[in-house]
């Protein structure tokens, strides 16, 4: 036999076994499935490790297409969408209801748990003023001394026009009487955010609303830099629903917004169909320390896609056994 045919031979075998071990590894008549997050870059990199574990399930998947949350869960609902990371319980309650609700969404697992919001000021002028509390900003002359504009109100760095959190601040400052004392800085909210970094480096006292996850926890440290304020009792818009103090305290302090717990959102009919990527919805956690961290190297310039897909891999890697485990348990679910 000459060296031509037996490459040939040796060449079929090849592809006969690769066949019967992609056949066996696919998932049958496996959709490619569709994606898409929002214009925050923070939820492609969750996306992506959703995804690369998809494909190791033998499914394919679309590039994440980068769009609002309004048209994901239209989309998602119209069958023109698969998922999205994008589901924020309690906040986004009312996006989900007004696209077609429990009829043809599903939200399944808990990706990213019990994300934080909250109004911060610089330790250093807590630990001086015994500052504990949202409404000692009654005082004009504890509020005066977050005055970064000269006129005699402190200022609040504040949500971007738009999101949730814009109602929730400006219900607060009404409901608390704080509307005379305290002004809600609106803008962009990280320049906004690296302008009030800029006022505690150089000593000046700061006042801020922030998140977890997101990089302002990595570099004005809980505890250390900063304290978060306790608010005098909860208070909510109507449309959040009834939420009680138990869900807007942590570790004892009533900070007066509700716990957030990140979800995934998903076709029903998708979910119906496709009990293993249902599955591997459901299993997929992800530390807010680790979305923190990541969160930081976006605002320190590594934002592109390719950076994004490479930590993601990186995120795996590091979390190798589990991320096995969870695989494994999700191909069961075809059984």
């Amino acid at each position: 036999m000459n060296n031509r045919y037996l490459k040939i031979i040796l060449g079929a075998i090849f592809i006969s076994i690769l066949i019967i071990f992609t056949s066996c590894t696919q998932v049958p008549n496996s959709p490619t499935i569709r994606s898409a997050n929002s214009t925050w870059i923070l939820e492609l990199f969750q996306t992506s490790i959703i995804n690369i574990g998809l494909e190791k399930l033998g499914y394919k998947t679309e590039k994440p297409k980068q769009i609002e949350y309004p048209p994901i869960y239209i989309s998602i609902a119209n069958g023109d969408l698969d998922y999205s990371t994008v589901y924020y319980d309690p906040q986004h309650k009312e996006y989900f209801d007004n696209s077609g609700g429990e009829e043809q969404l599903e939200v399944v697992g808990i990706l990213t748990p019990n994300g934080i919001q909250k109004y911060e000021i610089d330790k250093k002028t807590a630990d001086q003023y015994k500052i504990t509390n949202l409404q000692q900003l009654k005082d004009p002359k504890i509020a005066k001394l977050f005055d970064s504009d000269g006129d005699g109100k402190a200022n609040l760095v504040g949500c971007t026009s738009g999101w949730d959190c814009e109602l929730v601040i400006n219900h607060h400052l009404k409901t608390y009487k704080l509307e005379d004392t305290v002004e809600h800085n609106q803008g962009q909210y990280e320049i906004l955010l690296a302008d009030a970094i800029t006022r505690y480096k150089q000593g000046e006292s700061i006042l801020y609303y922030a998140y977890d996850p997101h990089w302002i926890s990595t570099v004005l440290k809980p505890g250390e830099d900063v304290i978060s304020l306790e608010v005098p009792y909860t208070s909510l818009p109507k449309s959040m629903g009834n939420i009680t103090a138990k869900e807007t305290s942590v570790d004892g302090k009533n900070l007066g917004f509700p716990i957030i717990q990140q979800r995934i959102v998903a076709n029903k009919k998708f979910l119906e169909d496709n009990p293993v990527a249902k599955k591997w919805f459901e299993l997929v956690k992800i530390p807010i320390a680790d979305m923190n961290r990541e969160s930081l190297r976006m605002k320190e310039g590594e934002d592109k896609k390719e950076d994004i897909l490479r930590r993601a891999e990186e995120w795996i890697e590091n979390n190798q056994e589990t991320y096995d485990n969870w695989l494994e348990t999700a191909r069961q679910a075809s059984n």
